[in-house]
């Protein structure tokens, strides 16, 4: 298993990975656009040549970043992969001297596991809430918020 940086030839699989769980209702969805405008956000796990998970370390704001776009391949749930893609993106943090990360989530377990814990969305800075107004679920948010102290 190879851990890195993501690039050009990856956002196709980035991008069929994150929207077959959306469209099952498991996270958000992504456009091509929006994958490759933030590329360099992107750590992805790749085993014998395919992309089998993928997260990103989103900057928002003094000291704040978001976990977002986090999946894994189904045939590898369960395998360490999340883990250890949250792990890295915590390591990327810290070396930007990131002192809280967030996520929104349907699958809270994953990053209670992880150490975050829940808060209200309405402790969120209000810059968070200028991506969010794009969203096709503002102002009926149904993800749970949740953050890590680092």
């Amino acid at each position: 298993m190879i851990y890195r940086k993501a690039t050009f030839k990856d956002v196709e699989s980035m991008y069929n990975l994150v929207n077959a769980y959306a469209g099952q209702g498991l996270m958000l969805g992504r456009s091509r656009n929006m994958l490759y405008e933030t590329l360099r956000d992107f750590i992805l796990a790749e085993d014998n040549g395919e992309v089998v998970g993928i997260g990103a370390l989103h900057l928002v704001w003094d000291s704040l970043a978001e976990i977002r776009a986090m999946a894994v391949a189904p045939h590898v749930i369960k395998s360490g992969i999340g883990r250890n893609i949250v792990q890295g993106l915590i390591e990327e943090a810290k070396a930007l001297e990131i002192k809280t990360i967030f996520t929104l989530t349907y699958q809270p377990n994953f990053f209670i596991k992880q150490g975050f814990t829940e808060l209200s969305k309405d402790q969120l800075p209000h810059k968070v809430w200028k991506e969010c107004i794009n969203c096709t679920k503002f102002p009926n948010c149904d993800e749970i918020a949740l953050k890590i102290e680092i």
